[in-house]
């Protein structure tokens, strides 16, 4: 069995990845800052059920917070913990909020992305997961999005961050033979969402009769992946830098189907059974007009399938909700 450290361990993927991993009897480091993009608490009701998780099953897991632009504190870490692995989720994430302050995005993404290599690099770590995204496809006319595609132009801070952050773990790889899997997720939802993310706050404010934000003409279309399909693929992304021979490759997960915003409200409109309030605004900028994966080389290489389709995961969502009724209740724009 393997310790991993798994950065961003408490927000909505990273969350249920440290539950795969224990299911399976690896040790789990978790690291989070915390910080305040949105509630907090939200992440710490995630780790709760997390080590409730660990203790159901006898697993070890560890919790450290702290900030992965901090590089003393990252070597503490490393030197605490035996790690075999990283799984480097921790990132700011969006694009809109990416367009207002690209230089916290850059700090984060970018340097917090090499202070983790650095420290793998130190602490001679050969096994590295790194959460890509798929908007650095940009506005990419041909469909479905390869990774054998050119990405060069990002229309996006967060999209060049991530970007920039594929070429700099290509570049570890090369100089300190890291093996590495670049994967490109496309819009991820389930269980544990980010209260901000369109199909957890279309579903809240329909459920609670309120307006729902509704972006140009409900044209742009969205490839959306259930979050246990996304953790099965970077459960066997990890497995495969286990490999003796050197690798680095680039994987899209996604669904390889794609709906349009006004597809996406009517399916959730007949999960919740109530009509949708829509508050029509103009389509922002630095938001693609479409994300569709091609999933044929993950399929190959890695084993990975996308096998929950949107009208289940959306069913499975909302049952969730039901289920665990959250204190707060702004979810408006």
């Amino acid at each position: 069995m393997s310790t991993i450290l798994v950065t961003g361990g408490a927000g909505f993927i990273g969350s249920h990845v440290c539950e795969a991993l224990l299911r399976r009897a690896d040790t789990v480091v978790a690291l989070d800052s915390f910080n305040d993009y949105y509630d907090p608490q939200i992440k710490r009701k995630n780790i709760v059920e997390v080590q409730a998780t660990a203790t159901g099953i006898h697993a070890e897991f560890h919790l450290v917070e702290g900030d992965i632009r901090d590089f003393v504190f990252l070597e503490h870490v490393f030197s605490k913990y035996n790690i075999d692995a990283v799984i480097h989720l921790a990132a700011y994430a969006g694009v809109r909020p990416s367009i207002e302050n690209p230089q916290l995005y850059t700090e984060v993404n970018v340097l917090g992305t090499v202070n983790i290599l650095e420290a793998m690099k130190n602490h001679n770590v050969k096994r590295h997961v790194f959460a890509s995204s798929s908007s650095v496809y940009g506005n990419n006319k041909k469909i479905p999005f390869s990774e054998a595609d050119p990405v060069d132009h990002a229309i996006s801070p967060y999209a060049a961050t991530k970007k920039a952050g594929e070429i700099m773990c290509h570049t570890y790889h090369h100089l300190y033979a890291i093996n590495t899997a670049c994967l490109r997720f496309f819009t991820v939802y389930g269980p544990r969402q980010r209260p901000d993310l369109a199909i957890h706050k279309f579903t809240r404010l329909i459920m609670e009769d309120k307006p729902i934000p509704f972006y140009g003409d409900g044209s742009m279309r969205r490839d959306h992946t259930y979050i246990d399909d996304i953790v099965d693929g970077v459960v066997k992304a990890l497995d495969w830098t286990s490999s003796e021979e050197r690798r680095y490759d680039i994987f899209n997960l996604g669904n390889s189907q794609t709906i349009s915003l006004s597809e996406l409200v009517k399916t959730i409109e007949h999960v919740v059974g109530k009509k949708a309030v829509l508050k029509r605004m103009p389509q922002p900028p630095g938001d693609v007009d479409c994300t569709y994966a091609d999933i044929s080389h993950a399929r190959k290489v890695l084993g990975y399938e996308s096998n929950t389709t949107l009208a289940l995961g959306i069913e499975w969502f909302y049952n969730s909700i039901i289920r665990n009724p959250t204190d707060s209740d702004n979810w408006d724009e």
